[in-house]
């Protein structure tokens, strides 16, 4: 072998152990390729989404799908990577799940999700699929329209489901009712329909936002009816309370609909409590006029009111109403020129008294009284009984009754005094006086011994009671003894050595009582003009009944030549006036007169007391013509005292005003009452009407009085000149018999709502009356009395009659209410032979 050829041999050899060794390292690599390992460990699964579409849901249903995959490496992760799925529904990055309930629409809406493994390496893969959320089933849930009224606020709203909000509503077919309208965003149809219709066809057409839009319709029919007979009324429909009291009050709703009841309400100052839809009551602490409504809860257009006077008067305590003796109550809230008539004011009830009432009721507010807090009006009789009668309510409500008569003692009967000015009986005619303080009536009383006749005059008392207002029991020490332990020196009339006794028979205690810095002062004249008799004013302390009086005075203690003494102080009834320091004022009737040449005595005199120490003239007046009133019987003093509203900015700032029998009403200076002027009179001005026998009332510049026989008259005082106008500016319509009247003013404060009060008692029953029958009780304007407001004869059937008058006596006017004194049936015949022998009239406001 050549050696070319043994070097080709080397090479072959090397090239076959070198593909033996290749051969070997490749065969290894490929067990290796294969996941051949030592362990052997099997070769992941590829991953592979199956899910290639997704169903259909509908907004508002419920949807549920999974997506789906095979292979890889559990578990696995799922994520959306293109898109947003609708609101309201997820995917469950576990389990692939997309659940919810969709809130909105979706049409092809392109989605991609991806889902990786949990190899390693992680194998990821991805589809895009596509989503349709349909719209809910579109549909009109309204069936029909409720029924409205005529002139009642109308609403009823068309209502629809499903498609795309918002909705557009439309009426395709018929027309609304007048004044009612449909509101195309909310499907409202609202008004208040002015005319009646019967089953109208309507068509309402609804349409959704989707694209393209749903439309729905739907026929219905609306009825309205005609207005609805609906009112509103509240009980009671005119109020009058004192500060701080309730007034209970009920609405009542009637009509043909059914009804919610009322709300309330009241003006700026009034208080509501207990507050229902039928009640509430009503309260102030401030007084005034008040207006409550009570408005339909069904019908907002209707409604009710009633308007209530709230009166801050805490009472009427003394004659005409004050110490001036003015008449005026300027705290009356409730009544006014608007409301009394014969519509809203009459008579309210009546309280039976066992006499005739000739003195004036008082009235007091807010008295703690039988386990309550009421308004009580008192009433004092000739049968020596006083009552006290709860002021407001009828029928009648007493509270209690005192009857005054001591052991052994009866009323005295007029045959007893030989007059007939006051029938059947007498004891008490005088007004009581209240001492609002001490929560005191004093009173005083006329009696006799059983079985007597009042003469010897031992056998006839007279006492003066202080009384509880709470129950009438005796206070201070009471009752006084009025006899003829009381004297005066003197040598007048019925006196024996230099002194004259007080009469208790021939004494008459009509004047009303006063109360002056804690003494009660009361004042006599006579039964007719049965002598002995005088002018007496004695003064006991208010807070000790028991000790002797605290001053005593005389009007005519000693004898003048040729004329009897007498100088009674009765005005009528009328009570001594008072002013700021104490002073008394009051009028004489006939008697004997030497004052204007340093005498004592004051027949026909107004006459002025000063009390600082005991009682001593402070000055006097006596017409010139002094001496023919006394020959003729025309007591000046017939006639009251009234005290006017002092005039600071005037030439005289004190006056005051009276007259008697003559006719001449006489305005005097207070501070310089002008003496006895045989040839003049030294006043301010004389006034001149018909005969008085009453007090007059002084109210807004203007002066009141009715005469004899004559017109209530109205003169009109000029502030700056001081003087009244020498003629009437205003006259009543009709007249008054005897005894004339003396007025009351009730007024809203001092110059509003001003009415005149007074009572015709022409028929006042006795035997020197002209007839017998019911008081009269009128009302006037008080700006001008030519305008009657109202009298108690002018309603049918005797709705408002009084009771049979009563001589001289005045209404008591509170709180909405008028209080009047009468004698019921009595006919002024023989003692306790009627069946109701006296009684109190009430008149207000007509619930």
């Amino acid at each position: 072998m050549n050696p070319y050829q043994m070097q080709n041999s080397s090479q072959t050899l090397a090239r076959q152990l070198f593909a033996s060794f290749a051969f070997l390292l490749i065969g290894l690599m490929l067990l290796q390729g294969c996941g051949s390992s030592p362990a052997g460990d099997p070769k992941p699964t590829p991953l592979v989404i199956s899910t290639t579409s997704l169903p259909s849901g509908q907004v508002g249903a419920a949807y549920n799908t999974t997506l789906a995959a095979t292979g890889g490496t559990a578990p696995l992760n799922w994520t959306t990577t293109g898109g947003t799925l609708p609101a309201g529904l997820t995917l469950n990055a576990s389990t692939g799940a997309i659940t919810g309930t969709p809130t909105a629409t979706a049409n092809n809406l392109a989605l991609t999700f991806q889902v990786n493994d949990s190899g390693s390496p992680t194998q990821s893969k991805t589809v895009n699929l596509t989503l349709t959320i349909a719209p809910a089933a579109f549909s009109i849930s309204t069936t029909s329209l409720p029924s409205g009224q005529v002139g009642i606020a109308y609403s009823a709203t068309l209502g629809a489901s499903g498609g795309m909000t918002p909705y557009t509503w439309t009426l395709t077919a018929g027309t609304l009712p007048a004044n009612l309208a449909l509101n195309a965003s909310t499907g409202l149809i609202s008004g208040t329909p002015t005319v009646s219709v019967s089953n109208t066809p309507l068509t309402f057409q609804v349409k959704d936002s989707s694209s393209p839009a749903q439309t729905k319709s739907v026929n219905l029919t609306l009825a309205i009816g005609p207005a609805p007979r609906i009112s509103v009324s509240i009980s009671p429909r005119r109020g009058a309370v004192a500060t701080n009291q309730l007034l209970a009050l009920t609405a009542t709703v009637t009509g043909d609909i059914a009804s919610a009841g009322v709300s309330w309400a009241v003006s700026t100052g009034g208080l509501l409590s207990g507050q229902s839809t039928s009640k509430a009551s009503f309260s102030s602490a401030t007084a005034g006029a008040y207006t409550v409504t009570a408005t339909s809860n069904t019908d907002g257009s209707k409604s009710a009111s009633v308007t209530i006077g709230v009166t801050d008067l805490s009472g009427v305590t003394t004659y005409h109403n004050n110490l001036s003796r003015d008449g005026t109550n300027t705290q009356e809230y409730a009544l006014t020129t608007a409301n009394v008539t014969t519509n809203s004011f009459g008579k309210l009830f009546s309280c039976p008294v066992d006499g005739a009432v000739y003195a004036q009721p008082l009235w007091v507010a807010n008295l703690n009284i039988n386990g309550g807090t009421h308004n009580v009006v008192f009433v004092a009789t000739t049968h020596d009984s006083v009552y006290a009668f709860d002021a407001d309510i009828g029928p009648c409500v007493t509270y209690w009754q005192k009857p005054l008569l001591g052991v052994g003692e009866t009323f005295v009967d007029y045959n007893d005094v030989l007059s007939a000015d006051i029938q059947p009986d007498i004891g008490i005619t005088g007004t009581p006086i209240i001492d609002l303080s001490t929560k005191t009536l004093y009173v005083v009383t006329k009696s006799k011994s059983t079985g007597t006749s009042c003469m010897p005059s031992a056998s006839c008392h007279q006492w003066l009671h202080g009384l509880s207002l709470t129950d009438g029991s005796e206070k201070f020490g009471g009752p006084a003894t009025i006899d003829a332990s009381i004297t005066v020196p003197g040598t007048g009339d019925g006196s024996s050595g230099g002194v004259l006794a007080f009469n208790t028979l021939t004494e008459s205690q009509r004047p009303g009582l006063a109360l002056v810095n804690g003494v009660v002062y009361i004042s006599w004249a006579s039964h007719g003009d049965n002598d002995p008799y005088h002018g007496w004013v004695i003064g006991f302390n208010a807070g000790n009944l028991a000790i002797p009086p605290a001053a005593v005075w005389n009007s005519t203690p000693n004898q003048v030549a040729g004329s009897p003494s007498r100088g009674g102080i009765w005005m009528s009834g009328g009570a001594p006036a008072a002013d700021s320091s104490n002073n008394l004022y009051f009028l004489t009737g006939n008697g004997s007169f030497d004052a204007d040449s340093g005498g004592s005595n004051y027949g026909d005199s107004t006459v002025k007391l000063s009390t600082a120490s005991g009682l001593t003239v402070a000055g006097y007046f006596t017409p010139s013509d002094q001496l023919n009133l006394n020959f003729n019987d025309s007591d000046h003093g017939a006639g009251g005292a009234a005290i006017l509203i002092d005039q600071p900015s005037g030439p005289v700032p004190h006056l005051l005003i009276g007259g008697g029998k003559n006719g001449a009403l006489y305005l005097v200076n207070r501070d310089n009452l002008g003496g006895f002027d045989p040839t003049t009179n030294h006043v301010v001005q004389v006034l001149t009407i018909e005969s008085i026998f009453a007090t007059s009332a002084f109210w807004n510049n203007s002066l009141f009085i009715a005469g004899k026989g004559g017109a209530l008259k109205q003169f009109t005082f000029d502030p700056t000149g001081g003087l009244f106008g020498i003629s009437p500016a205003h006259s009543s319509p009709g007249s008054f018999g005897f005894p004339g009247a003396t007025p009351s003013v009730s007024s809203n404060g001092s110059s509003t709502n001003g009415i005149v009060w007074a009572l015709d008692n022409t028929n006042y029953c006795t035997l020197q009356s002209p007839g017998c029958g019911p008081t009269v009780l009128h009302a006037y304007d008080a700006t001008n009395v030519s305008t009657e407001l109202w009298n108690s004869s002018q309603a049918g059937g005797n709705r408002d009659q009084a009771g049979i008058a009563v001589k001289f006596t005045v209404p008591t006017v509170a709180n909405g209410k008028v209080y009047v004194g009468t004698r019921g049936n009595n006919t002024g015949g023989a003692s306790n032979t009627s069946s109701v022998p006296g009684e109190l009239d009430v008149y207000g406001l007509l619930p």
